[in-house]
């Protein structure tokens, strides 16, 4: 197969199906404005699913180079979850540690807003983790990285690990894993990370709610209020009070 043909074709194909009205309306989800096709997320998976449909034989290595080729001359919003669509079907099993790399150069380079991030979160890395729960711990070294999205994604990534079935066992993320991660990045610069660090809490709290709320009495001070009230969401009514009146006695 020809990898740069075959990559215009699908960027050709992908902006066929572009529509203004749906690209005027993505923008409420994203305040500081995206270049969009106006082609909705089942579309582009869809796209992604009938082009191999037809080329069954195509090995993951293929794909891969595909997705990068696509990656690269991605300037559109859609094009980028083109790009991570290729990938979906052989994470778990076809991928290696490579996607890992992959990926920390991907968030780094070609992502830019949130929902690209959360894209190849939870739709590439979910299902490869499952496949491969030893590399989980891997992506703590994002929380350093210079990319706010690589930063918001060493959470988002993880948040369905805090406990997962997997087969006939149960994994579940080490809670060191968790509040070393928050404790590193609750007071980031970007809101987006931010909110990573609530979204996990959140998770968190709903499993372990005695040492979530424990963490969140020992730190309230030094997150944002959204941060602190996303956290909460999976508490008990009663602890839940008691935190945010903790928080209000700091006004």
């Amino acid at each position: 197969m020809d990898v740069e043909t075959a990559a215009g074709d699908l960027l050709a194909s992908l902006a066929a199906r572009a529509d203004a009205d749906v690209a005027l309306g993505v923008q409420r989800y994203f305040p500081e404005g995206i270049r969009a096709l106006g082609v909705r997320n089942a579309s582009v998976a869809q796209l992604a699913n009938d082009w191999f449909r037809e080329r069954r034989d195509v090995p993951a290595a293929t794909r891969m180079a595909l997705a990068e080729e696509v990656l690269s001359r991605a300037s559109h919003h859609e094009e980028v979850l083109l790009g991570f669509a290729l990938l979906h079907r052989v994470a778990r099993t076809g991928l290696g540690g490579e996607l890992l790399q992959r990926s920390e150069h991907w968030l780094e380079t070609y992502v830019s807003n949130w929902a690209q991030c959360d894209d190849l979160c939870l739709k590439l890395l979910y299902p490869f983790f499952l496949g491969h729960l030893d590399r989980i711990p891997q992506t703590r070294r994002w929380v350093a990285s210079p990319s706010p999205w690589a930063r918001r994604a060493a959470n988002v990534a993880v948040v369905k690990f805090v406990r997962r079935t997997v087969g006939r066992s149960t994994f579940e993320l080490p809670l060191s894993h968790v509040f070393g991660n928050c404790t590193r990045l609750m007071r980031d610069d970007d809101v987006y990370v931010q909110k990573g660090c609530g979204w996990l809490l959140k998770v968190t709290g709903g499993v372990h709610p005695d040492e979530a709320a424990a963490f969140l009495r020992t730190w309230h001070t030094d997150m944002n209020r959204d941060t602190f009230r996303y956290a909460l969401e999976k508490m008990d009514e009663e602890t839940r009070a008691s935190l945010m009146a903790l928080r209000s006695s700091q006004r």
